[in-house]
């Protein structure tokens, strides 16, 4: 881990030195203040990568220090983190309001969450997101929507049309992973073992040679969590080192976050270089992913950006491709049609689409959807 340095501000002085000795334990430089005063002149004087802050301190109002530090240049994109005492929601909103990244309430669970809150918060910026490979991630606003069977496809045609480009799928649908079952998967690495490897043994070289090279498949698989006991001891802290270490050794990821919106996901889809989000044709799907849509653009994620799949492979009642455009306010780049049982039977013998069925329409759906997808991936990289 390079090192990076941590400003805490808090008046209790035995909480923040627990803190502080915990994050020191972790290579973090730590710089220490006991008010709010002393903790702008800090963070203007020594430029921390983020910010610890009790909001309870009784000399500036937490929200108006938070505001402060957003409304400066220095430290207007700082993450700042409220590790408060003060456990009431209306405290919470009036926080987040004034610019905090995340509020953790002081109790049992305080360390754990503020460790994995700050690798989260530190794990990605806008230049780490830009190295290695380009980052495709697929989701959905709801479950059964075909996510995974589109990105394992998706992955596999992305190689049929550049056989000389390495291609890696990550499995983060949790808290069972569903790539490995697809593609016929049976080894015991997975993303939850892979989070747990210390990070100086993470290299390019560890994944080119690590990975499984789903032969029939042409990618290399990070396999998801085998069971939901397994996905409660997953180091979320780790994910991003994890991602950057794949994207350093191949030059397309796709990451399959099924419908698992959350802290964990929702910063791979802000820094993806492209997101696919797979509609079905259900009412309530289409009316799910308009809600999804609104709330990615509120945390910046781009419009255009974003690849668009309606999949009607497994039933033919729902909403038309029209329809579904004049709900969700944005064309729909590629639609799957109805395939009867031949989807289903495309998983269940673990084999690609297009090498089962290489004559019928889905199979240069599919190989179409790759390729612009991978085209404006590499567009939207280099704007």
């Amino acid at each position: 881990m390079s090192e990076k340095k941590i400003l805490i501000i808090d008046t209790d002085v035995a909480s923040r030195n627990f803190i502080a000795r915990n994050l020191a334990a972790q290579n973090y430089e730590v710089v220490q203040v006991g008010s709010g005063k002393e903790g702008l002149i800090s963070a203007w004087r020594d430029r921390p990568d983020l910010i610890v802050i009790d909001p309870t301190i009784p000399d500036l109002r937490g929200e108006e220090l938070a505001s402060k530090l957003r409304q400066d240049a220095r430290t207007a994109n700082t993450p700042i983190v409220a590790l408060s005492s003060d456990p009431s929601v209306m405290r919470i909103k009036s926080c987040l309001d004034a610019g905090y990244n995340e509020y953790i309430t002081k109790s049992g669970q305080a360390v754990s969450n503020l460790n994995e809150t700050i690798g989260r918060l530190l794990g990605i910026t806008a230049a780490t997101a830009k190295q290695g490979g380009l980052l495709i991630v697929f989701t959905s606003a709801k479950g059964g929507a075909g996510t995974s069977s589109l990105c394992a496809n998706i992955a596999m045609n992305i190689f049929q049309s550049q056989p000389e480009a390495r291609v890696a799928v990550v499995d983060m649908v949790l808290p069972i992973g569903s790539i490995g079952p697809l593609v016929g998967y049976e080894g015991k690495q997975n993303i939850v073992t892979v989070c747990d490897i210390p990070p100086l043994e993470l290299s390019p070289d560890y994944f080119q040679k690590e990975l499984t090279e789903m032969n029939l498949w042409k990618f290399s698989l990070l396999a998801g969590s085998p069971d939901p006991e397994s996905s409660n001891h997953l180091n979320v802290a780790r994910i991003w080192d994890v991602v950057a270490g794949v994207k350093s050794a191949f030059d397309y990821v796709l990451v399959d976050l099924g419908r698992s919106l959350s802290k964990i996901s929702l910063p791979l889809i802000q820094h993806a270089d492209l997101i696919t989000l797979v509609v079905s044709t259900d009412v309530s799907s289409v009316s799910l992913t308009k809600i999804l849509l609104e709330y990615l653009k509120n945390k910046g994620v781009r419009e255009n950006g974003i690849y668009t799949i309606l999949n009607r492979a497994i039933g033919l009642e729902g909403v038309s491709k029209p329809d579904a455009e004049k709900i969700l306010g944005i064309p729909i780049k590629s639609a799957v049609p109805y395939l009867g049982s031949n989807f289903a039977l495309a998983n269940n013998q673990h084999q690609p689409y297009i090498l089962k069925f290489p004559k019928e329409t889905a199979s240069f759906i599919f190989t179409e959807a790759a390729k612009e997808m991978t085209a404006l991936a590499f567009k939207l990289r280099a704007e």
